[in-house]
């Protein structure tokens, strides 16, 4: 019997048991449109995150921190350092360690410091909370050439003591009002509690530029929340040498590069600092998508097996229905495999119209659902006052391999659970088939 005639008595045959054959279809419609749908969403999310990331990373670039942290993981991917979650050392860098960190490799062509406070940025009408951060202009505008870029004013070179810049969205409030303009002159706010009683210390400081929107996360590069001050002014301001942060530009983005550069501070400054660099945070990233996407699989697949049982319970029930007209077909010399194909072409036409609408169906969902996140659950950073959050983005992804991989998980499923079933209607004797009431 050719294959053509094996799927029109198939066809045939699901079609005279519509309802029963449209819930097994159902079954699978739902377990594929599940997995569409979550891993679309998962790798649209993926995308985002990682190209917020980047838009706020430089991947020739090593953060070098005190202590361990919480990216420790010895010398392998541009990391090192210390015990990670041991009792503090005491350790801190010092502005001036940037002289010994340049000395250390021909592959480091500068490294600068930054010093960051939580501050109060005020006018005569308006306030922001933002984070003030101090940095050499010069140094932080060649390293981040293309995110520490003014949109209005001009960002100096050798910037006076009381010049700042501030941050696209500490000056945009969510509806588009303007909160400081360039040439204003602003207070500065700071509560510094080593003093006893706590105390507010304030200057007051000329707008010199505000930054484009850079979007992303701020992750050592600029930020639309932060406000920035030459590093001199913050040394004095908030009365420290301490640094929070070095970060620290490399010739290139060469693994080699990184690892040898990051081996030669830790070394340094004897396991008391760790270095992270930027393709290590996104290489973790997508690691840890990579388990969340294996897991959502699992997930949707435990539905997936769902449907397969249902798949060999309606041909079981078929099989039963059917005893007789298989009895009759053996014996007018219809051969096993015949009938064995026959049922296996049912399932298979059940698997393929379930994969079909639940690709289609997960894709939509998917849609909906990153429409929903992308209109305001999800925001970025902490606002100033309500609303005032950025918006993530996500935009769903449907990948060749997962557009494929379901299409054969749903048929797969549908064909092996129909194999018992399918095995069992080919055993049938002609003779005792007829006989069946």
């Amino acid at each position: 019997m050719r294959a053509r005639d094996v799927f029109g008595y198939s066809f045939s045959a699901i079609k005279l048991r519509k309802l029963r054959a449209g819930l097994t279809t159902l079954g699978v419609v739902i377990g594929i449109a599940a997995i569409v749908a979550l891993l679309s969403i998962t790798t649209g999310l993926q995308n985002t995150i990682t190209m917020q990331l980047e838009t706020g990373l430089a991947t020739d670039t090593l953060i070098v921190a005190p202590g361990g942290g919480i990216f420790d993981g010895g010398q392998g991917g541009g990391f090192g350092g210390g015990a990670l979650g041991g009792a503090d050392s005491g350790f801190r860098l010092l502005v001036n360690d940037t002289q010994t960190i340049n000395s250390l490799s021909t592959d480091i062509l500068t490294s600068i410091a930054v010093i960051q406070r939580s501050g109060y940025i005020n006018s005569t009408e308006h306030e922001r909370v933002t984070t003030i951060v101090g940095v050499d202009f010069a140094e932080y505008k060649n390293i981040y050439s293309t995110t520490f870029v003014s949109e209005s004013g001009e960002i100096p070179d050798t910037p006076d003591n009381n010049t700042i810049v501030i941050g696209k969205r500490v000056n945009e409030r969510q509806n588009g009002t303007v909160l400081f303009t360039a040439g204003e002159d602003v207070k500065i706010v700071w509560t510094n509690a080593t003093a006893r009683p706590p105390q507010n210390e304030s200057y007051t400081a000329h707008v010199a530029a505000v930054l484009q929107e850079v979007g992303g996360f701020a992750f050592g590069g600029p930020s639309d929340r932060n406000i920035y001050i030459p590093i001199s002014t913050a040394q004095e301001f908030f009365n420290t040498s301490e640094c929070e942060t070095i970060i620290v530009k490399l010739a290139n983005s060469d693994q080699a590069t990184i690892d040898a550069v990051s081996k030669k501070i830790v070394d340094e400054f004897a396991g008391e600092a760790s270095v992270i660099s930027s393709t290590a945070v996104l290489n973790l990233l997508g690691s840890v998508f990579s388990l969340i996407e294996l897991f959502l699989v699992g997930i949707a697949a435990i539905s997936l097996l769902v449907a397969g049982i249902g798949i060999m319970n309606i041909m079981i029930v078929s099989l039963i229905e059917r005893t007789r007209e298989i009895g009759i077909l053996k014996a007018l010399g219809m051969k096993s495999r015949t009938v064995l194909a026959i049922f296996l072409g049912e399932s298979v036409i059940i698997g393929v119209i379930g994969a079909i609408i639940g690709i289609a169906l997960g894709w939509v969902l998917a849609n909906v659902v990153a429409t929903v996140l992308s209109s305001g659950a999800i925001t970025v950073g902490p606002g100033g006052g309500a609303g005032d959050g950025g918006l993530l983005s996500i935009t769903p992804v449907l990948t060749p391999l997962v557009f494929l991989g379901a299409f054969g998980f749903g048929v797969g499923v549908s064909v092996i659970f129909a194999l018992y079933p399918a095995w069992r209607a080919s055993k049938l004797k002609p003779v005792e088939a007829l006989r069946y009431e």
